[in-house]
């Protein structure tokens, strides 16, 4: 399971080759044999990870899935998330639990997809190499001697390392872009405005930008197309139509 990218554990999950239970478990189990050597977490949200499959189960049983339900998800510990940790990396918000979620988080929570955890960064997402974060530095799956990049190297470092298809990042001046590069994924820095920062905690809120990543651009298509839109609640939010990102994917860039 933990090899097949989005599309595919989507369609298998509407085939009924196994249920949503049982792929957060496997990434789950996953997390637990290798997340101690790269610690790209800082939180590992397994109760609500159960939780938010048993009810991406129902949707799909009564057939109003849609091509994010039941997929496991990791966010930057950057995005406030309700009733989980939320620290940004620093020992200043080690006890911080938000009382709200992020617009971001609640697009996909609305999409269906399943919360594994909250990945590891650089404290207050200033960093590169994702080593200053107060719970110690995140390792690079493919060689743990290397850095994964930052600030969102837990979110590269968890997708590369196939513990989980898809994270969440935030993007100011090549946070996402740089350790996805780092850790061979796929990442994307939207368009300022097109994803809300609303919960998101800021750096440089007239640079910052929330992305996907994930191991393809159908896998960031896809997601993007579900955290992207207009909030009324973040004032340099853009109010325009969301494309369907992943029908264009297979248009040449000829002409």
């Amino acid at each position: 399971m933990h090899n097949k990218t989005i599309a595919e554990l989507s369609a298998d999950l509407r085939a009924g080759k196994y249920s949503s239970v049982e792929l957060a478990r496997a990434f789950l189990d996953r997390i637990k044999r290798h997340n101690l050597q790269l610690n790209a977490f800082v939180t590992v949200t397994e109760d609500q990870a159960l939780t938010d499959a048993r009810a991406a189960d129902a949707r799909l049983q009564a057939g109003n899935a849609g091509p994010l339900t039941g997929i496991p998800l990791v966010q930057k510990d950057i995005f406030c998330t309700q009733g989980v940790k939320t620290s940004c990396g620093s020992k200043m918000l080690d006890n911080f639990i938000a009382p709200y979620d992020a617009t971001t988080v609640a697009r996909l929570k609305e999409a269906g997809t399943v919360l594994l955890g909250k990945a590891n960064m650089d404290e207050f997402a200033m960093g590169s190499s994702n080593e200053t974060s107060f719970y110690g530095p995140v390792k690079n799956p493919w060689d743990t001697a290397a850095v994964p990049g930052g600030s969102s190297g837990g979110s590269a470092a968890a997708v590369a390392a196939r513990l989980a298809p898809v994270a969440t990042g935030t993007d100011t001046g090549g946070s996402i872009r740089q350790p996805a590069a780092l850790c061979g994924i796929t990442g994307i820095k939207p368009t300022y405005g097109r994803v809300s920062r609303y919960g998101m905690i800021a750096f440089a809120s007239s640079l910052d930008q929330g992305g996907p990543m994930a191991r393809s651009a159908e896998d960031c298509a896809l997601v993007l197309g579900a955290m992207a839109g207009f909030d009324a609640r973040d004032s340099t939010s853009v109010d325009i139509p969301v494309p369907d990102y992943a029908a264009t994917l297979t248009i040449p860039s000829r002409g």
